[in-house]
């Protein structure tokens, strides 16, 4: 079978960037085949997508579910072994032929970053180099979707909080990762690419605050807390590990350091990233008691 015959694998199908993926593949003429960790999760694939359940730390089944792909999207759950995954992974797709790998990185992935997904995320990067297979990074910032996180507390209390005082991030919406995604999984000119993924503009979540008052029609506001006191309310929601690693990304975001404002869904869509204001319209309902 002709490399561009085969299908595309998409893995964290049922996840935020997989999912959105996915429907943006759809439509483009290539078949495709979505990687889900349980049974279950089938019933929650787009119609006409093949479904195959593999998990990460199964070399065996993810061998079986890149069996026949020509190319390859990878994302991983946050876990602490996310970096030994996605490495695997990696490794399994060259074994198994795939031509080409677009995996979701983040905004200044770094070796020597003092935020930890950022160092592993970079570490991921240089081992897919050294595997001598096509490959494409997307690098976007904050996505907009991590907002849904605080949807009962606005819903019910019409306010959120988080340690990021009035800094500016560039956060960007999921469909418009999944739009370039979809891109560089199905078009020629995107090998060896390292894209910076933004929205349209780096805004402060009093910015975000107020989209959601415009989109609710009601008073929306944020609060500034102190790190340790955020810490405290997701202790038993959140193991201890990813609080700290949450802490250290919203130290990042209040060192200025995720502002930069990129064009690059806009160059390789054809369409601007959507806006603060155009995903609480989209999502009100999600933020409506």
């Amino acid at each position: 079978m002709d490399q561009e015959d085969r299908p595309v694998l998409v893995t964290g199908a049922t996840g935020s960037t997989g999912r959105a993926v996915l429907e943006a593949l759809a439509g483009r003429g290539k078949p495709v085949r979505a990687m889900v960790r349980r049974e279950a999760d089938r019933e929650r694939l787009p119609v006409g997508v093949q479904a195959v359940v593999a998990d990460f730390d199964d070399a065996v089944s993810v061998a079986a579910a890149l069996r026949g792909a020509g190319r390859a999207y990878l994302v991983t759950p946050s876990t602490e072994r996310a970096e030994a995954q996605q490495r695997r992974f990696a490794d399994l797709a060259a074994e198994a032929g795939v031509g080409h790998v677009v995996v979701l990185s983040q905004l200044a992935a770094d070796k020597d970053s003092p935020v930890r997904f950022l160092r592993y995320h970079a570490m991921v990067e240089e081992h897919v180099r050294s595997l001598g297979i096509g490959y494409t990074f997307l690098r976007p910032n904050l996505f907009f979707q991590g907002l849904l996180a605080f949807a009962g507390l606005v819903s019910t209390q019409d306010r959120f909080y988080a340690p990021i005082g009035d800094a500016k991030v560039s956060a960007i919406d999921v469909r418009d990762i999944g739009a370039v995604a979809a891109a560089a999984l199905t078009e020629a000119g995107h090998e060896g690419a390292t894209y910076t993924l933004t929205g349209p503009a780096a805004i402060t979540h009093h910015d975000i605050a107020a989209a959601l008052a415009s989109a609710l029609g009601r008073d929306v506001t944020f609060a500034e807390v102190p790190p340790d006191v955020f810490a405290d309310s997701l202790s038993g929601m959140m193991p201890p590990w990813q609080i700290d690693g949450l802490l250290e990304d919203y130290a990042h975001y209040r060192r200025g350091e995720a502002a930069e404002v990129t064009a690059t869904v806009a160059d390789i869509t054809g369409k601007p990233s959507r806006s603060i204001g155009q995903f609480a319209r989209d999502y009100a309902a999600a933020f409506s008691s």
